[in-house]
C-alpha cells in the first residue's frame, strides 16, 4: 500500500447524516476485505473528520497529520476488528483516533518531562560538553531538517526517537513492510547527517 496523502489536504468534507447509507456500508464492506480502492475512497470520505479531532485537541497541525496517518494504517491493519453491528465505520475511526491522540498526549508529556529532567541537572548554568555550542547548533539543524523530510520519513524517525519504537514495532503501528521502514529510516538519517555535517562545517 503506498503512503497516504497528507490528511490536511483538500478531501471531500465530512458526510452529513443524509448521506445514503447504502453507499457507506459498501465502502466498509470493501474496506474490511482489504480492497485498496474502498479504504482510498474511506480515507477521502473520513480524513478531515479525523484530522480535524486531532487538530482541535492537539493544537499542532503537524502533530495532527501524523495521528491522522496512524489512525487510518491502524484501522486497515486492524480492519477484520471492525464490525458493522457494532456501528458505522466512522464511529470506529474515531475510536482508534482518541487512543492514537491520547498516546500523542502521552509522548509529549514524556518529551516535557525529559526536557525538565535535562534542564534540572543542567541548572548550574555551566555548559557542560553536552551543551557546547556545537551541540546546540546541531539539535537546531536536525530539526529544521526533520521537516524537510518527506512526511513518510519524517513520520517513521519521529516514532523511532520520540516514541522510542523500534523498526519492528514501527512496522507493525504503520503497516509498512520491514525492509521498507529501515530504508526510509537509513535514507533520512544520512540526509540529516549530510546536512549537519555540511552546515557545522561553514561555522568552523
Amino acid at each position: 500500500m503506498t503512503a497516504l496523502p497528507s490528511p490536511a489536504g483538500p478531501v471531500a468534507a465530512v458526510p452529513s447524516p443524509a448521506e445514503d447509507r447504502a453507499e457507506s456500508e459498501r465502502l466498509a464492506a470493501g474496506f474490511v476485505r482489504g480492497d485498496e480502492e474502498s479504504f482510498a475512497l474511506v480515507y477521502h470520505r473520513w480524513a478531515a473528520l479525523v484530522y480535524s479531532l486531532a487538530a482541535r485537541s492537539l493544537g499542532d497541525a503537524r502533530e495532527a497529520e501524523d495521528v491522522a496517518q496512524q489512525t487510518f494504517l491502524a484501522a486497515w491493519r486492524g480492519r477484520h476488528g471492525y464490525h458493522a453491528v457494532r456501528g458505522p465505520l466512522p464511529g470506529w475511526l474515531v475510536g482508534i483516533a482518541r487512543r492514537k491522540i491520547a498516546d500523542a498526549h502521552a509522548a509529549r508529556s514524556r518529551r516535557t518531562e525529559l526536557a525538565s529532567a535535562h534542564a534540572a541537572r543542567e541548572g548550574s548554568g555551566v555548559p557542560g560538553p553536552a551543551e557546547r555550542p556545537e551541540a546546540a547548533l546541531d539539535r537546531v539543524l536536525v530539526t529544521q531538517e526533520l521537516r524537510k523530510l518527506p512526511p513518510v520519513q519524517r513520520h517513521i524517525l519521529r516514532l523511532a526517537f520520540f516514541d522510542d519504537l523500534t523498526h519492528v514495532q514501527i512496522a507493525e503501528r504503520t503497516g509498512l513492510p520491514l525492509g521498507t521502514v529501515k530504508s526510509h529510516a537509513r535514507r533520512a538519517i544520512l540526509r540529516i547527517r549530510r546536512s549537519v555535517t555540511e552546515s557545522s562545517a561553514l561555522v568552523e
